[in-house]
């Protein structure tokens, strides 16, 4: 039935922080666990797009490289994880911030770029494994991160809007098309 499966998009009550809902709207598609799922491809297929020479070029006006961007990524997609386990078994937690400047500046983990993109996928995987075993119910789990009140599904939601967000950047900087899906064959 169409808007009850425990990964469809997530109400505004969901959620109180005017960006989430920003980026959960960029997000096509009605199911978090599909629209995850297919971002493995574009992970792969931008990661493959970008020139040895633009990992490590800042692209006026942005102060990251594109090596920092995927960095950012990684830990992002690690944070996302981290926190709809945390919201999934009901216990409403409060969970500190993560400041994602600090974290990029330190460039405590920048490491060989085919790493990081081996890792991101991994993480992903392991996210969409995690989401894949809740009951319909754990979607509905809420708490607060970083002071805004979420749900485990709104968490999914914004870890495909995020990624999305500076997917679509790099592919601007760089002036490269990546695929988003796999071509289907008939």
């Amino acid at each position: 039935m169409k808007g009850r499966i425990a990964s469809r998009r997530p109400q505004p009550s969901e959620f109180d922080f005017e960006i989430h809902g920003q980026l959960i709207d960029r997000v096509p598609g009605e199911c978090a666990i599909e629209t995850l799922g297919n971002q493995l491809y574009w992970i792969c297929d931008l990661a493959g797009s970008i020139s040895t020479e633009q990992v490590d070029k800042v692209h006026a006006p942005y102060s990251w490289t594109i090596r920092q961007v995927f960095e950012h990524c990684v830990n992002a997609e690690r944070m996302f994880g981290y926190r709809m386990m945390c919201l999934a078994d009901g216990s409403q937690p409060d969970l500190p911030g993560w400041d994602e400047n600090v974290s990029a500046d330190s460039r405590f983990g920048l490491g060989i770029f085919s790493r990081l993109i081996t890792e991101l996928g991994e993480l992903r995987k392991a996210n969409l494994e995690l989401l894949g075993r809740l009951v319909p119910t754990a979607w509905d789990c809420s708490g607060t991160a970083s002071g805004h009140r979420v749900t485990v599904r709104v968490l999914a939601w914004l870890a495909a809007g995020h990624l999305q967000h500076h997917f679509e950047i790099i592919e601007k900087r760089c002036e490269v098309t990546a695929k988003r899906t796999p071509d289907l064959v008939e």
